[in-house]
């Protein structure tokens, strides 16, 4: 089984692979979960000497559906590291490509070798977090509880790469097990590191650890915890009720995944 509860831990084409004339590679990629700590561990990996940020936090690369995906230019990716450092490895952090479908495979196809880090949040947790942001934003206008029941009907029968699915996948993103059998199914297990959101929130320094020594890097200096995006207070409530729900829908798919 996948995973068995939120207090126990993890366990852990023909694209061309020419870039754009050298041998530069994003070589770490943080993919997941939309609202689960992916800011902060951005700032996080901002302060290691070794790594070499992209000019923004998400490079939105691997899910633009603007790029012709039969001959990508992965220039447009690596301008995003300019002044390029050899000697230090990029890395891109954008939470939506563990669920935008054609996402992964493309990264497969971009670094077969890559480090892929999953950051994952309590899924009920993340939808109410995910519901706030896009509140707030007045991109969405149904409360919390009619957004995951009725709301959900928004999706149904849309393609898979519609506008859409970015907003309004409150519960949907957080069927994490079917997501993590598709990455396993492209990445091998080797090159994977599944963390929790708890971990980087309550012992950030040993979570930073277990993550220099998954990519090779010297140990992250000490540093400050930190909590970025943690949002202004909630003028609504989560309800009991409304966590029951959620609690079996997620169990169910939680339950049927293993390893």
């Amino acid at each position: 089984m996948l995973f068995r509860s939120w207090s126990e831990s993890l366990v852990p084409g023909t694209l061309p692979l020419l870039m754009d004339g050298d041998e530069f590679r994003v070589k770490i990629l943080v993919a997941g979960a939309q609202k689960a700590g992916t800011t902060s561990l951005f700032g996080y990996f901002c302060d290691h000497p070794e790594l070499l940020p992209p000019m923004r936090k998400e490079s939105h690369f691997f899910d633009d559906e603007a790029i012709d995906w039969s001959a990508p230019d992965y220039s447009v990716l690596h301008r995003m590291y300019e002044p390029r450092d050899y000697k230090r490895q990029a890395f891109d952090i954008t939470p939506i490509y563990l669920f935008w479908p054609p996402s992964l495979a493309r990264i497969r196809d971009y670094n077969s070798t890559i480090k892929l880090i999953l950051l994952f949040r309590d899924p009920i947790e993340r939808a109410w977090s995910h519901w706030r942001m896009e509140y707030g934003r007045n991109a969405e206008d149904l409360p919390f509880h009619v957004a995951i029941r009725q709301g959900r009907w928004r999706l149904k029968g849309l393609a898979p790469l519609h506008t859409a699915w970015r907003v309004y996948s409150y519960v949907e993103r957080g069927f994490y097990a079917r997501q993590v059998r598709k990455v396993f199914d492209l990445f091998p297990q080797e090159n994977v590191l599944l963390l929790r959101s708890n971990d980087l929130k309550r012992h950030h320094q040993a979570t930073l650890g277990l993550i220099a020594d998954f990519a090779g890097l010297s140990p992250f200096p000490s540093l400050s915890p930190r909590l970025d995006h943690r949002g202004a207070p909630a003028e609504h409530r989560l309800r009991v009720e409304d966590v029951g729900y959620l609690r079996q829908l997620f169990c169910d798919d939680i339950g049927r995944a293993h390893v």
